[in-house]
């Protein structure tokens, strides 16, 4: 076994002091987040995340909590961040959390739900002794996820992973479900297919764009698919989202060139398509097919109801918790990445052409 990576190594290879890397890697204050960032990622280069013994306990807070008599749950932290459409009540990530929240149950374990990206006030809330393992829900920053890495919390991800931080997580099968649906559209005809969503906003974005690629490459040729392909739409769709589509379908139609086929990264990202075209006077599916994916109530619900991809939401929360429990019971496992297979339901979004 080769010499262990220290901090003094890390130090050395980033030309900085010692101090500079015990504080990045601490998750205190006392160094910016640009060079929290260098530190972070150097240090996983090198292999320092990887060792057993870089675990730092924290030293022991005092948190008030009131303890009822009776025999305590034990507890497993389920995090999500704090952003406007990643919560509870969203009807992807609450059905996640919905599946968690059933297994934990059946399992006679407790849970604890926060909703906070910050490193320096979700340590203020956690102690470390009363936590079992941790569940994390969604995109979440790589600094609050050093932090419980640090504080030695086993924990599995959901839907999103770090590649400087060594995690279990837990996936629905992107790149075959965008695949399979691609092929599906080029099947009915659509030569002129567009893919809608940042393949920087999150692994799973990624994934589906490598899925679309894949199956346009293999079908139509390499010379199908370039980057004139992927219109880059943040995942967390808000009032700008329909505005920015609609502005490039107008100079699409104008160049000729409007796709036949939109194939969009999420439901959200589907909806703000179906209201783009409607303002632009096209019919959707007899002037163009629109496909989503998550599956989430809205896409049943739209005019018309939306091709997409079911993601079993409930069942990656139940996986996550039994990835966890696992990785209790065997802490030196390889880490693994579990994929979960969805399934594509065909609606009126999408005809031949």
């Amino acid at each position: 076994m080769g010499k262990k990576v220290s901090m003094q190594q890390i130090a050395d290879y980033l030309g900085v002091s010692k101090f500079v890397v015990s504080k990045a890697l601490s998750g205190k204050g006392g160094v910016s987040d640009q060079t929290k960032e260098r530190v972070i990622q150097a240090a996983s280069q090198l292999g320092y995340f990887a060792q057993s013994n870089t675990i730092q306990k924290p030293a022991e807070t005092t948190i008030a909590v009131t303890r009822p008599r009776t025999r305590q749950k034990k507890i497993v932290i389920v995090l999500m961040p704090n952003i406007r459409f990643q919560t509870r009540e969203s009807t992807y990530w609450g059905k996640i959390v919905n599946g968690i929240s059933a297994k934990l149950e059946e399992d006679g374990l407790g849970i604890l739900i926060v909703s906070e990206h910050s490193v320096d006030h979700f340590m203020d809330i956690l102690n470390p002794k009363g936590i079992m393992g941790l569940i994390g829900v969604g995109v979440i920053s790589s600094s609050l996820l050093l932090e419980v890495h640090r504080m030695g919390i086993p924990m599995v991800l959901v839907d999103h992973e770090d590649a400087l931080i060594p995690t279990d997580t837990v996936f629905v099968n992107n790149t075959d479900c965008m695949y399979r649906l691609t092929r599906h559209m080029i099947g009915l005809g659509h030569r002129e297919l567009q893919f809608v969503g940042s393949n920087q906003f999150s692994r799973s974005f990624k994934d589906r764009w490598i899925g679309f690629r894949s199956a346009v490459e293999e079908e139509l040729g390499p010379s199908a698919v370039d980057g004139s392909k992927l219109l880059s739409v943040d995942g967390l769709t808000g009032p700008d989202a329909e505005s920015e589509i609609l502005t490039w379908a107008e100079s699409m139609r104008l160049a000729g060139s409007l796709p036949t086929a939109w194939m969009c990264a999420n439901d959200m990202i589907a909806i703000h398509v179906l209201r783009a075209l409607e303002t632009l006077g096209l019919a959707v599916p007899k002037d163009a097919a629109v496909t989503g994916f998550d599956n989430i109530e809205d896409a049943y619900r739209s005019r018309p109801p939306l091709t997409t991809v079911n993601v079993p939401k409930e069942t990656l929360g139940r996986r996550a918790v039994e990835r966890l429990l696992a990785r209790i019971a065997k802490p030196s496992d390889p880490i693994d990445k579990l994929l979960i297979n969805g399934e594509v339901l065909y609606r009126d979004s999408t005809s031949t052409k």
